[in-house]
């Protein structure tokens, strides 16, 4: 899959996101969520994941991060 294939989603960058454009950005469609690399454009490949898997990914990054 790629991000081309989904046109009716809307990609949010990371507020830690570095200025050089070097990121993940994220898609929320009905029952799935979208991961890209933005540097890659809009054709790039995309990981599509749960909502589920995605919380607990997400979750786990914000545990790390704590100090």
């Amino acid at each position: 899959m790629t991000a081309a294939e989904f046109p009716g989603a809307t990609w949010v960058k990371s507020t830690l996101s570095l200025a050089n454009g070097n990121c993940v950005e994220v898609a929320a469609l009905p029952g799935i969520i979208l991961v890209r690399d933005s540097k890659r454009g809009p054709d790039s490949p995309v990981l599509a994941v749960t909502p589920a898997a995605w919380r607990t990914f997400s979750g786990s990054l914000k545990a790390c991060s704590r100090p």
